[in-house]
């Protein structure tokens, strides 16, 4: 089961690195979201995909999950939406006062 999750953070991994060398703001939002899940179920993988037990047992217990990673990845998927959120406020506020969403567009506007 890790090999089909490395192999699936490998693609979403490489999708999002496309995403973020686009010239669109709407990719690079959507890259770096693609990233942030990534990142998410790379720190799952890492914990160990683990069937069995509830995360809270007494100290007698043979097998249990450990609560620890899914409690970052939680907290990592709220920060994540607030976040894209902010980015997606942020690229329309930039797109009604330019008129365009492309980034060599922006920067060339910046430099006159």
């Amino acid at each position: 089961m890790e090999v089909l999750m490395s192999v699936v953070i490998g693609i979403i991994f490489s999708v999002s690195i496309y995403l973020f060398l686009s010239k669109s703001i709407i990719r690079v939002i959507l890259g770096s979201l693609l990233i942030s899940h990534g990142v998410h179920l790379l720190l799952i993988t890492m914990s160990g995909l683990q069937r069995g037990g509830p995360p809270l047992l007494g100290l007698e217990a043979e097998a249990y999950t450990d609560p620890l990673p899914q409690a970052l990845v939680l907290t990592a998927i709220v920060i994540s939406f607030g976040v894209t959120a902010f980015l997606l406020v942020m690229a329309y506020r930039t797109f009604k006062e330019h008129k365009t969403d492309n980034l060599e567009e922006l920067r060339g506007s910046a430099d006159e």
